[in-house]
């Protein structure tokens, strides 16, 4: 019989699994936002939307051309969710490889060379370098790290914690340039222009800072999952459908070959990929040359890159293995993966559904452009100023979830505010991407966290929003307080953000 949890953390874990099913409170912050639109339509609001440098005007959505437009996009609101494509697409070719056993068994030989120590760092390691394939690392590597932990006879939330934590709680930390860089950038470097017209900032400002915050990341996500977390759940039984799935018996010959194979095959994929990314003029760059910008086709394809990836290594190894026979095979596990998603959809909706209408009623960019002034009207030191904007941006990250989206409404009030008194516009976007990152794991709004809810159910049939919250929790207030004393520590010492930063 599982211990009792004792605790402010058994507290949380309590309340929050008190509160509605988390569809329930997309839907309820639907209809709140509703009531608020309307409530908050006839005031006057003395501030200017950076966005379009027009007077901010909430818009009511009880009207009849806001109600009509929600009926009307409904559909469309809904399959242009982003989120759902990408989850969606990428288990189609995740369904495949996971019918054929490849998963299972790369799983079992990574267990075979990774020591136990390093069992940990390493998959928070794999989930911090998933940053560079945009959002793949919530459907590929946070599943991943509860099926590594069961094979190793670890509690799998632990695991499905560790990789939740480098995917989304460092999810700026990252050595590995990619297209949010790029899209900060032209925020931060339009904010500067306000001040001073002819101020360039480079795409890598912050690359160093982050590069070193890999490491920090890594360490304490470490430190957290194996003295903090893990003992923690150990009071948590583990009952869900792949509750005796785990096994540490060794590959066989067989098994081994098709791993080979597979192996040929993903390396020549990737290789294929490389001859149309790499030369100056590839297909896959951007019309300025750039691999990383979110226009650039490698960024856009990345999904189907990952599907195809998947479907070709599948049935690679499935045919090799002797895991799949025929095409009927393949079809099914495809099929499986996409008759478990029954739940994601209907969290998906409801989310699209209030995204949509919180964004529609600028109720987002009032809470930022609150946010942002109210900063500015404390006139705080510079040091308390950088650690000001870091939980600003946190606690904005609890209702607007998108990073850019934040930081188009912030930059153009903090960066020229707080260049007049000595702040560079790289450190003000430095300290903004900590907060933005670290509460992303606490976030019960954030769209992806109701489908590591669903992951985590399928080890712990009682997981709810309040486990996932207790969980990452410890995550969340390590991070946001040791990664701020490591930028106050670099800012202390004059060391360089990045390039030209």
């Amino acid at each position: 019989m599982a211990a009792e949890k004792r605790g402010w953390l058994a507290w949380v874990e309590r309340v929050g699994n008190k509160l509605p099913d988390p569809a329930a409170l997309f839907l309820g912050a639907l209809f709140l936002t509703w009531v608020l639109s309307a409530a908050l339509a006839p005031v006057a609001w003395d501030l200017v939307d950076p966005r379009n440098g027009e007077p901010l005007v909430v818009k009511s959505l009880l009207t009849r051309e806001g109600l009509l437009t929600s009926l009307l996009g409904m559909v469309k609101t809904f399959t242009g969710f982003h989120p759902l494509g990408v989850v969606l697409v990428t288990l189609l070719g995740v369904g495949v490889a996971e019918q054929a056993g490849l998963v299972r068994a790369a799983v079992r030989w990574l267990l075979e060379i990774t020591p136990v120590r390093l069992l940990t760092p390493t998959l928070i390691f794999v989930a911090i370098v998933s940053h560079s394939a945009g959002d793949a690392g919530f459907i590929l590597v946070v599943p991943i790290g509860g099926t590594l932990f069961r094979a190793a006879g670890r509690h799998p939330l632990a695991g499905i914690a560790a990789a939740f934590a480098g995917v989304s709680g460092g999810f700026s930390a990252n050595f590995v340039p990619s297209g949010l860089d790029v899209l900060l950038q032209g925020f931060t470097q339009s904010a500067a222009q306000i001040l001073e017209p002819g101020r360039v900032v480079n795409p890598l400002c912050n690359w160093y800072f982050m590069t070193a915050s890999c490491l920090v990341i890594v360490l304490l996500g470490w430190w957290i999952t194996d003295r903090v977390v893990e003992p923690r759940l150990m009071a948590t039984r583990v009952d869900g459908d792949e509750a005796d799935a785990h096994t540490l018996e060794r590959l066989s010959p067989r098994e081994r070959r098709a791993l080979v194979g597979t192996t040929l095959v993903a390396v020549s994929f990737m290789a294929a990929i490389a001859a149309v990314s790499i030369p100056e003029h590839a297909a896959l760059r951007s019309p300025n040359g750039s691999l990383s910008s979110f226009d650039a086709p490698l960024m856009v394809a990345i999904v189907p890159l990952l599907f195809l990836f998947f479907l070709l290594t599948g049935l690679t190894y499935g045919g090799l293995a002797g895991t799949i026979k025929t095409h009927r095979d393949a079809i099914a596990g495809a099929a499986k993966s996409m008759g478990e998603m029954g739940y994601y959809l209907v969290l998906a909706f409801l989310a699209s559904l209030f995204i949509e209408a919180f964004n529609r009623s600028n109720l987002g960019a009032l809470c930022a452009l609150k946010g942002a002034l109210g900063l500015r009207s404390l006139g705080l030191p510079p040091a308390i100023t950088i650690v000001a904007i870091v939980f600003v941006g946190a606690a904005l990250d609890l209702f607007i979830g998108s990073a850019s989206a934040k930081w188009a409404l912030l930059a153009p009030i903090l960066v020229p505010m707080l260049m007049s008194v000595g702040l560079s516009p790289e450190l003000i976007q430095a300290a903004y991407r900590i907060g933005d990152s670290t509460s992303n794991i606490v976030s019960p709004l954030m769209p992806y966290f109701p489908l590591v809810v669903m992951y985590a159910r399928r080890y712990v049939k009682s997981a709810g929003i309040g486990t996932l919250v207790a969980t990452m929790l410890p995550y969340s207030l390590s991070f946001i307080v040791a990664w701020t004393a490591l930028l106050l520590a670099w800012w202390g010492f004059g060391l360089p953000l990045g390039l030209g930063g």
